[in-house]
């Protein structure tokens, strides 16, 4: 049996005190998100913010010519739309869903107003900024310099940190289009985890079989953002009986 939605199922909207969440959670709506789902183009002027709890996010750079590549991925850590609170309100990426699932909608004026009170949230969400900024950074360089095989690695595992299973919804293609590279090479690097026993592919779902090996394989980039993170959103989720005690 499913649990039931909460928004302390995103670990941002979890690590809010109880003023906080008293003043955001009521205006907070709960919406599926699909799998494809599009959320924002680029340039598109963002009313709201997403806090995602079970589905994962892809912020891609399309170029003109239609092509595109994966700069960072949000899930149950993070939020989708930054901009908003750093005061640009549009960007240049493209917000699509990688993994289907769900989100908490909240009107982006509201979470400026909170921002703006210079308190809690706002130290919140400039360390989660910084989080993804490295992100960026170090998927930028992983793209660079490493193999389509370890920038896989790296890929699957960044989702799985995301996501509850370990099993993801996700073609070939797909995969080969937020990495940026050919999806021949998608299949080649598939296909070498799965005789490693690694992974289990099939109709357009992984499941991760060996997550240690796969961790082995992987480049430094995942670890590195990982640890990151971990150094920036090291607050614990404060439960709500520890919170009115």
């Amino acid at each position: 049996m499913e649990p039931a939605a909460h928004p302390e199922q995103n670990h941002l909207l979890a690590a809010l005190s109880v003023d906080i969440q008293e003043r955001l959670f009521p205006y907070l709506e709960h919406v599926p998100i699909p799998l494809g789902k599009v959320m924002y183009e680029a340039g598109d002027r963002m009313r709201h913010v997403y806090f995602p709890t079970d589905s994962i996010v892809s912020l891609l750079y399309v170029m003109e010519s239609g092509s595109s590549a994966e700069i960072s991925v949000v899930g149950n850590e993070g939020i989708v739309g930054i901009s908003l609170f750093m005061g640009g309100e549009s960007t240049s990426s493209r917000a699509v869903v990688q993994s289907g699932g769900s989100a908490y909608r909240l009107l982006g004026q509201r979470l400026v107003d909170e921002f703006h009170r210079h308190g809690e949230l706002m130290t919140l969400l400039l360390r989660y900024t910084q989080a993804l900024i490295t992100q960026m950074a170090q998927t930028a360089v992983c793209n660079r310099h490493h193999s389509i095989d370890q920038q896989l690695c790296r890929w699957l595992l960044l989702s799985l940190d995301r996501l509850s299973s370990d099993e993801l919804t996700m073609t070939q293609e797909l995969i080969a289009n937020m990495l940026g590279v050919r999806r021949e090479g998608v299949t080649d690097a598939a296909g070498k985890l799965q005789k490693k026993g690694v992974i289990e592919y099939r109709r357009g779902k992984i499941k991760v079989l060996d997550r240690p090996e796969l961790e082995r394989l992987s480049c430094e980039c995942y670890s590195v953002v990982k640890r990151e993170s971990d150094r920036l959103l090291s607050t614990p989720p404060r439960s709500r009986s520890a919170r009115s005690a």
